[in-house]
């Protein structure tokens, strides 16, 4: 599956609190893809943290968006990468910050941390 086919899996609503910025967190426990030299499964927790604008994500599509990436080799950076630059051009949210936790491989962690943070939002809540 390419990233254009992956993206449009993603799904949205209307942010029903619009009147104050407030954070939501999602953790997804089983994130896999493979690993691209030795085409391996790697596994991973992910911790999404966002501040909604217009639009929250739909968690539905992000489980399947998530399914999507299991059978396709990419390094933990590009993978971690790409679905920080997914959310945020599916939701355009105020902040997002998408860490990416991967299991032990040959004897090291790796955690990949991403943000995205909308320029004309102004945190006047002090949320960050």
């Amino acid at each position: 599956m390419n990233k254009i086919k992956q993206i449009e899996i993603l799904d949205r609503f209307r942010n029903p609190q619009k009147k104050e910025d407030y954070f939501i967190e999602i953790t997804v426990p089983e994130f896999t893809c493979l690993c691209p030299k030795t085409k391996q499964p790697d596994f991973a927790t992910l911790y999404i943290k966002y501040i909604p604008k217009d639009f929250c994500l739909e968690l539905k599509s992000l489980k399947q968006y998530i399914v999507s990436f299991r059978n396709i080799g990419a390094f933990h950076e590009l993978v971690a990468n790409q679905i920080c630059n997914d959310l945020s051009k599916t939701i355009h949210p105020q902040f997002l910050t998408l860490k990416a936790q991967f299991n032990v491989r040959g004897g090291i962690y790796t955690s990949v941390e991403v943000q995205y943070r909308n320029e004309e939002w102004k945190d006047l809540n002090h949320l960050l």
